[in-house]
């Protein structure tokens, strides 16, 4: 069966899961958590992606990430792949396959849909059940998007510098959208676009993508697509 061809335009954001081959754990120790940053930080620096939010669970890992070029984001993954197993397997002494395979990805819609990523990828180990506040788990841009702590990782969107005039307005801004979690219906759609590697956002969204592309970016059959919903709009 051929492999779906992912979606990938310059300027777009996109919600990137990788997962653990056989759904074993990627990060044997602490220090592999902060090698897989140090290594995300230099790969996106060189290859011009943007990380905005992501989060380090036990066995997979989520960014929401911007290229400056077509192909950016499929190179960044390739050197953190190469350089972060290498490392694990020296130093772990194990040997083969770290991931389960390609990443998956899905294209998201700046104006409506972006903080709604945000969220979903830093909710994380609170949906499952590793903390009760998002604040409480160390290995997610939480705290950076956040202002807790700094985080070198971190470039913010745009639609992220509009939430407020000032670093503390945005930060508080930030606090109160992820305080509204995200709904069951979005969290189904949310993972459903990216297991299909299409396009989260609005119905406009959707048909600029395919017309840039030439590939189909909505869910369901081809045909008229029923209306989606608005997540948010930022003003």
């Amino acid at each position: 069966m051929p492999r779906t061809r992912r979606l990938d335009l310059a300027g777009v954001a996109q919600h990137v899961v990788q997962r653990g081959n056989n759904r074993q754990p990627c990060f044997p120790r602490r220090a592999d958590y902060l090698r897989y940053l140090q290594h995300l930080r230099e790969a996106a620096r060189q290859r011009g992606c943007s990380i905005h939010a992501y989060v380090l669970m036990t066995n997979h890992v989520h960014l929401l990430v911007t290229p400056q070029e077509r192909g950016a984001v499929g190179l960044m993954m390739q050197d953190v792949g190469r350089r972060f197993v290498r490392a694990v397997n020296e130093s772990t002494g194990r040997t083969g396959t770290l991931w389960e395979g390609r990443y998956k990805s899905c294209l998201v819609d700046s104006e409506h849909y972006l903080l709604t990523c945000y969220r979903y990828i830093e909710l994380n180990p609170v949906r499952a059940g590793m903390v009760a506040d998002p604040a409480g788990y160390e290995w997610s841009s939480y705290s950076g998007n956040t202002g807790t702590t700094g985080d070198p990782v971190l470039d913010p969107h745009p639609v992220f510098t509009r939430l407020g005039r000032n670093d503390e307005e945005r930060w508080k801004r930030y606090r109160q959208l992820v305080a509204e979690g995200v709904s069951g219906e979005q969290l189904a759609r949310f993972r459903l676009v990216t297991q299909r590697q299409r396009a989260f956002g609005s119905d406009e969204f959707v048909a600029e993508i395919e017309k840039r592309t030439g590939q189909r970016a909505g869910l369901g059959t081809p045909g008229p697509r029923k209306a989606v919903v608005a997540v948010e709009k930022v003003v």
